[in-house]
C-alpha cells in the first residue's frame, strides 16, 4: 500500500517567544511579510519550521526558480529541493535541516522562531479546509462561513511556543456546484491551487509564528489529498512518485520532547470503522511503542478514540480498529490523545484509567450539526465520560498552557477559543484526570 519509513525517537529543544496580547492587525502584518512582496514580480513565499523525524526542518514553498536563501546563527546556509515542479504542482517545496544547538534561523531574510527547551503555550488546530464533496458545499468565499483565515490571524495573535495541526487540511474534492457563489471560482482537486486555497495561504499569518506538527488526517490519505500532502507537510521525506503516481503509505511514529513532555505523532488516517487484522496489529504495536518513551506521553492522532460526534449516539462510528486496537495498548504513561476529525470542540476525562481526550476539529470545515453540547456521564463504547466538556457549533482553536513554572509540575490549562478570542471552555488537566467548567458565552 506505499511505502513504510523507520523513525527514530527525537527530543530537540522548543520555541523561544514570550507571550503577550498582539492584536489582529498584526497578523495581517505577518502575513504580508510571509509572502515578501518586494516587486510587481516577487515569487510567492511561504516559509515555516516543522518538526521531522530525527529533528527539526526550516521549509519553504516558493514559485521562484531556487530555493529561497537562508542563514543559521548569522552564517549563509542553503536550503535544498524538497519536491521540484511537476504536473499540478508548479512550485518547489525547499527543505533545512535544523540542529538542536542553532540560535537563531531566518528563511528569505526573515526570522523563523526556534524552539525553546520548555514549551509553555501549545496550540491545537484541526480540519481546516474547505469543504466541497458531493453534496456538502461550504462558502468557501464567505469568512463567516469558513473562517480558518481569521481563526489563524487570531491564533497567531496567541503567539504560542508551538502548534499542532491534528489533520485534515485538504477538503475542496469536486467543483463548485454550478450558480453557487458561495464557492465561485474555487479549484478542486489535489493540486497547487487547492493546497494553497484551503492552507498555506489562509494560515500565512500563523506558518512562521512557531514550529508547527502535522498531524496526517484522512484528507490526506490515498484518496484525498496525498499528493500535495507528500510534496508539502510530510515529515518525512519526499520520494518522487510517491503521494503522486503512487499511494503514500500510512507513515511509522515519531516523537519529539517538549520539556518534561513527549509528543508522539501516529499516522491513523487510514483507521476503519471495523476491526481489520493488520490494522489492529500495526495500530496495537505503534500504542504500545510510547511505553519506551519519557512520560507523560500525549499521542497526537487524526482521529480520536472515545467519543462521539452525533448526538444520541453510544459509539464512535468511524473508528472501531482504533477502539479494539487501545482497549489493551494504551501504556500507562499516556496521559492525553490529541486529535481532531470530529468537527467540534471536546474534552474529556473518564471513569476508566484512559488518556484525557482532546477534540480540537473546529478551525474551519463545516462544523458537525449534531455534535452534543455536554459530554459528562456519556458512555462511548462502554467507556464512561467523568468530566468534560463540550462546545459544538462554534469555530475556533485550543491552547494548552503549563499551570506553573514549576519543573515537574504536571498540571495544564486547556481552554478552547472562538474566532474572535473569546474563552469557549476551559479545563485543568493534571495527568489523566481532567476538571472542566464552561464560561458563559460572550
Amino acid at each position: 500500500m506505499g511505502q513504510k519509513r523507520a523513525v527514530p525517537a527525537v527530543k530537540p529543544a522548543c520555541a523561544t517567544l514570550m507571550w503577550r496580547p498582539w492584536p489582529v492587525a498584526m497578523a495581517g502584518l505577518c502575513a504580508l511579510a510571509v509572502l515578501l512582496p518586494t516587486g510587481a514580480s516577487a515569487a510567492e513565499l511561504y516559509r515555516w519550521l516543522q518538526y521531522v523525524p530525527g529533528g527539526l526542518e526550516a521549509r519553504a514553498v516558493t514559485d521562484a526558480a531556487q530555493c529561497p536563501p537562508a542563514s543559521i546563527d548569522g552564517k549563509p546556509a542553503v536550503m535544498s529541493e524538497r519536491a521540484p515542479p511537476g504536473g499540478s504542482f508548479p512550485v518547489r517545496t525547499c527543505f533545512l535541516a535544523i540542529a538542536k544547538e542553532a540560535r537563531q534561523l531566518s528563511v528569505a531574510d526573515a526570522p523563523l522562531p526556534l524552539p525553546k527547551a520548555r514549551a509553555e503555550r501549545i496550540l491545537i488546530i484541526g480540519d481546516t479546509g474547505c469543504r466541497i464533496s458531493g453534496k456538502q458545499v461550504q462558502a468557501c468565499n464567505d469568512i463567516a462561513e469558513w473562517p480558518f483565515r481569521r481563526n489563524a490571524e487570531m491564533a497567531a495573535s496567541f503567539k504560542p511556543d508551538l502548534i499542532i495541526h491534528v489533520g485534515d487540511v485538504h477538503y475542496r474534492d469536486k467543483a463548485c456546484p454550478s450558480g453557487n457563489s458561495g464557492c465561485a471560482g474555487s479549484p478542486f482537486g489535489d493540486n497547487w491551487l487547492v493546497w494553497k486555497e484551503d492552507f498555506f495561504k489562509p494560515a500565512a499569518a500563523l506558518l512562521p509564528v512557531a514550529p508547527w506538527v502535522m498531524v496526517r488526517g484522512n484528507h490526506e490519505d490515498c484518496r484525498h489529498g496525498d499528493r500535495g500532502w507528500a510534496r508539502t507537510l510530510d515529515a518525512y521525506p519526499f520520494a518522487h512518485g510517491a503521494g503522486s503516481d503512487a499511494c503514500l503509505g500510512p507513515e511509522e511514529p515519531y516523537s519529539l520532547d517538549i520539556g518534561g513532555v513527549t509528543i508522539l505523532v501516529i499516522d491513523v488516517s487510514m483507521a476503519g470503522k471495523f476491526e481489520n487484522k493488520a490494522q489492529l496489529e500495526r495500530c496495537q504495536s505503534q500504542f504500545q511503542s510510547a511505553a519506551s518513551l519519557p512520560g507523560p506521553v500525549w499521542l497526537a492522532i487524526h482521529r480520536p478514540i472515545w467519543a462521539v460526534e452525533n448526538v444520541g449516539s453510544d459509539k464512535d462510528e468511524d473508528d472501531g480498529v482504533l477502539d479494539a486496537a487501545a482497549r489493551h495498548s494504551l501504556p500507562a504513561n499516556i496521559a492525553a490523545l490529541i486529535s481532531g476529525h470530529h468537527h467540534t470542540f471536546e474534552v474529556m476525562g473518564y471513569v476508566q484509567d484512559l488518556p484525557v481526550q482532546v477534540v480540537s476539529g473546529h478551525g474551519g470545515d463545516e462544523l458537525a450539526p449534531h455534535a452534543p453540547d455536554t459530554v459528562k456521564g456519556l458512555r462511548i463504547n462502554d467507556v464512561e465520560v467523568k468530566d468534560g466538556i463540550a462546545r459544538p457549533h462554534r469555530f475556533g482553536f485550543s491552547m494548552i498552557e503549563r499551570a506553573t513554572a514549576r519543573p515537574g509540575d504536571t498540571t495544564w490549562q486547556l481552554t478552547g477559543y472562538d474566532t474572535q478570542g473569546h474563552p469557549i471552555g476551559a479545563c485543568a488537566v493534571n495527568g489523566r484526570e481532567v476538571r472542566c467548567d464552561t464560561p458563559p458565552a460572550p
